[in-house]
Order: structure tokens, then sequence, then C-alpha cells
């Protein structure tokens, strides 16, 4: 491959809000320089390529090599990564193997230190990452910020360890990111005041406007569950020097036809100004989090794109370090054999472990909300049989499971609404943060058929429909496959088909399904160890 050549182009300058015909000269990897030229045939456009400014890879299942071969074909140059998802089944271990994947192709993935490993002590997580452990990874050249600190009760309380955490950032003068959803006012204030420098968990204009007072970054988060573009885009008219766009958890299918090329796409329909949009999406990240990322100045990493017009903005070519990596809608990433690393423990689960005995006429149900990941408390009349309470399908109050995938325990159960299922059931080990298995259901023995699936699997994601069970497996870590992009992403569609086919209508089912027990964010979530307020961060009974 040649180490120097040149393109003509029309040159966007988002910095200089330029667009003009020149010659860009690529030498050794590098912008060398950029010329001006009188050229008026129909010439592409050539600017910084995106940047996807929040995202946990192992949600989209697959490997960071796999992801990359997908997201070049979007513009996508770089990702701001944070990676503890695996964390908190492996530990730095799994930290580790994340970043040894990734530096295997072209491709800017840009890992943090994840700052809440387990994210709480409410649940069973495979690993802890400690404060030392935390400054030791902030040591590295390849870590590049604090990752989303999720306990911010924790910072408002000014707790020993997350204040170590923040504090090993700070001396490393590496920035920290937030997740703080609702917080708004006074503790917004405090907390950001503590070092806190992003949000992504912002799901009204008027939380992120509160929290940009106070001088954070708001990162408009658009993923395959949880959706927040048409709620926060308008802070783009007023505020795109300090807003990014992310897509926080996008699954293979969802990568598969587009990534942050989308939010530009949508941006500019709504007639966001060019350069606003394009300094959200390209700019403000890497200057952000100090990636070495080239922004097509001379001297940069030649990390550039070719689109056809900037009404259309379809991609042409994605080049990363001067390296054509996808062209024409084809990547030139190769897929990559990586070798398997897990930590699953747990037996077969059976009927009578699911059952719930009444102990009175009502219970409380998670109400699931499509596009989000906060849900709502309800307060419904139990179905009772047999003295125990089963799925009442006639009001979409399903059995919800958690099992705890590290070791041998009783699992925990609820009822959650809005899932919409007439039969069967549906589970996975992706559930977010600990990654237990997590699973909803109208009948026990669905429910028990693939429960009993993924661990056979040891991870993965499973359909139980008129008796027979669909999967795919997720042997690394029990969150990804170590198989083609592409591939993954065809089985997942057929999954998720399959889930609907039960009489889901949610848009994501398995991701909206991941994120039933993540604690952190309210009102009512399933730990393993039990049914958790996430308003008042505490356990509370099924039925009252």
């Amino acid at each position: 491959m040649a180490t120097s050549f040149s393109i003509t182009a029309r040159y966007i300058d988002i910095f200089q809000q330029t667009i003009k015909p020149s010659i860009i000269t690529i030498a050794n990897g590098k912008i060398a320089s950029i010329l001006p030229t009188q050229d008026q045939s129909d010439l592409p456009y050539l600017l910084a390529g995106f940047v996807d400014a929040h995202v946990h890879i192992e949600s989209s299942m697959l490997l960071p090599s796999a992801f990359a071969r997908l997201a070049v074909v979007h513009g996508t140059v770089g990702t701001v990564s944070d990676p503890h998802e695996i964390g908190n089944v492996m530990g730095i271990k799994g930290v580790e193997y994340m970043l040894d994947n990734a530096a295997l192709v072209p491709f800017h993935c840009c890992f943090g230190a994840p700052s809440c490993v387990p994210a709480t002590i409410f649940e069973t997580a495979g690993a802890t990452i400690n404060a030392e452990q935390i400054k030791s990874l902030l040591e590295r050249e390849d870590i590049y910020y604090l990752t989303e600190m999720m306990n911010y009760p924790g910072v408002l309380n000014g707790e020993e360890e997350v204040i170590k955490k923040i504090t090993h950032a700070k001396n490393s003068n590496k920035p920290i990111d937030g997740h703080a959803p609702g917080l708004k006012g006074a503790l917004a204030e405090q907390y950001i005041a503590a070092g806190i420098s992003t949000d992504h968990e912002c799901f009204t204009i008027e939380e992120a406007l509160d929290k940009l007072k106070f001088g954070m970054k708001i990162l408009i988060r658009e993923g395959s569950a949880a959706k927040n573009f048409n709620a926060l885009i308008d802070l783009m008219d007023t505020h795109s020097d300090l807003i990014m766009f992310c897509s926080d958890d996008k699954h293979a299918d969802a990568l598969v036809e587009g990534h942050i090329n989308q939010l530009v796409k949508r941006a500019l329909l709504l007639d966001k100004p060019l350069f606003k949009v394009l300094q959200a999406a390209c700019i403000n990240p890497v200057l952000h989090y100090n990636l070495p990322i080239g922004l097509t100045r001379i001297g940069d990493n030649a990390d550039f794109i070719l689109v056809d017009s900037i009404t259309e903005f379809n991609i042409l070519e994605t080049f990363i370090n001067g390296i054509s990596v996808a062209k024409n809608k084809i990547s030139n990433i190769p897929h990559l054999e990586m070798e398997v690393i897990n930590q699953f423990n747990t037996v077969p689960v059976h009927l009578e472990q699911l059952k719930v005995k009444a102990v009175g006429p009502t219970l409380k149900v998670i109400e699931a909300l499509n596009g989000e990941l906060i849900t709502h408390q309800l307060m419904e009349p139990a179905k009772i049989m047999n003295g125990c309470i089963e799925s009442n399908l006639e009001l979409d109050t399903l059995k919800m499971v958690c099992l705890n995938r590290y070791q041998n325990a009783e699992p925990a159960i609820a009822f959650i609404k809005n899932f919409g299922l007439k039969k069967g059931a549906i589970a996975s080990t992706v559930a977010h943060d600990s990654h237990n298995i997590i699973a909803v259901g109208v009948d026990d023995d669905s429910l028990v058929q693939v429960i009993n699936e993924l661990i056979k699997l040891s991870g993965g994601i499973a359909v139980c429909k008129d008796g027979k069970v669909e999967s795919l497996a997720l042997p690394v870590a029990g969150l990804m496959s170590p198989d083609d992009g592409y591939k993954v992403a065809a089985r997942y569609t057929e999954l998720d088909l399959a889930a609907k086919s039960l009489g889901s209508a949610l848009d994501a089912p398995f991701m909206t399904l991941s994120f039933m027990a993540l604690l952190v964010i309210p009102a009512l979530k399933l730990s393993d160890k039990g049914l958790f307020d996430g308003s008042r961060f505490c356990f509370t009974s099924l039925s009252e």
C-alpha cells in the first residue's frame, strides 16, 4: 500500500466553517498538506470522521474488532468506549481483553477505566475493580478517561472509594464521565463540581439545560433501547459546543443499518446548522477526551471520510491512519479469530424454584417503557392460582426472573408490564450491569427452558416458542460472540423477530430486557437478590 497519496475533494473545514475544493495529501498516515484547487468537477466532500462519544461495545454482542468492521462502513472512525460490562464479569482481565482485541484493527477504540465495578452492592457481579486498580488503568496511555460514575449518591455523600477514583482521574488529567438520570438543581451542581464532566442520561431538555448551566456537557443518546434524540436535539441550536452524539448500547443488527451518520442525517433534516451538527459528531468528543483521532488538520492522523453530498451524507469511503477501511458500503477490516474468556458457574433451574407464593391481593409491577431505560412502579391485582402468583396475560403482567450466574442461588422473581408476550419466554445473559441471567415469560415451563438453554451455552440470548428453543451463544463473558459481526447480526435479527412473534411490540425486546436489572436507573428493577426500588435505593417487597 502506498504511503503517500492525494485526494481531490470539497474539503469541509469544521473549525473554519468553510467548504473549499482542495487537494489533500496524505503521507505516512498523516495529513501532509491541504492546497486549494480550481477543479470544479463533481467532487466528493472530505471531512473528519464520526465519533460515538459513549458506547458499551459489549452491548453489540460483538468483539471490538468486529464492531469496528461494521462501524467504519457508516463513517465512524472511533468510539469512546466504556468496558464496564465485561469489567463486571471478568474484572481487569476483561478490560485488558478488550484493549488487546481492539488493537488488532485500524480503528480508534478509545477505552476508559470502569468506575463502577460492581455497579452497586445490591447485586452479584463477577468482579470488583477498586480505586488502586483504577489508578493503574488510568496510568496507561490507551486509557483515556474514567467511565460513567453511576454511583452518584456516592459522589454526593463523599464515599471514600468513590472520591479516590475521581481523584485518580483528576491527577491523571483525564476526564470523568457522568451518569445521573433525573438529577437537577443543587444536587446536580454538587455532582458536577466534584469533577463530573458529561451526562448521557438526560431524557428531558429541561434536565439537560439544568446541567448545562453548571458546565456539564450533554451527550444526545440514540441507541437500541434508550432514544433521547427527539427530546434533546434542539440543544444543538444554542449549545453545539457542549453537545456530542452517542449510542450507549447498540445491537449488531442496528449497527449494520447505521451509526452516528444516522443522527447527523436526522439533525440536518430538522434544519440544524451543518457545522454545528458536525462539531457535535466529529470534533467535540476528540477535544473533550483528548483522543488520538485526526480532525483533518495538517499534521493530524489521516482519519477522515468521503461523502457524496452535504444533504444526503452517504458515506463513500472511510480512512483511518491513511488506510481505506471501508468503501462503497463494504468493510475492508477482516474478521479476526479471538480466544474466548468467561465466568459462568450455576446449575440448571427447575419448575418449583419459579413458584411465587401469594401474600396479598395486589403486587408491585415494573412498567417497562419503549425507548427508555427508566421504569415506573405500578400496583396491579395479582393473578393467584393454587396459592401462587402467575403471569396475567389480560393485564400483561408477566413473570420475570433474575438468576445469579456466578454461583448457585435461588432465582429472584418479579412481575413486569409492557413486554406483551402472549406465549413462550425470552432470556438473556446481557443484563446490565452484573450480567446475571434475566428472563421474562408467560409460563414457568417456557422460562425454565430459556434459562437452562443459556446455562448450557454459558451465555447468550434465547427464545422459547411453542416448546422449542432458539438461541444465540455469547461465550465471551456471556456478552459477546467471537463470530463475524454480520453473521451475529443476522442471527440476532432472527431471534428478535421470534421474540416479537410471541406478541411483544417493543422495538428491541432483548435490549429492553437487558436493562431491567439496571438498579442505578429508577424506578423499579430486579436484581439477582430481589426487587429493587431505584428511587429510594433499597430493596422492596413484591406485595404490600
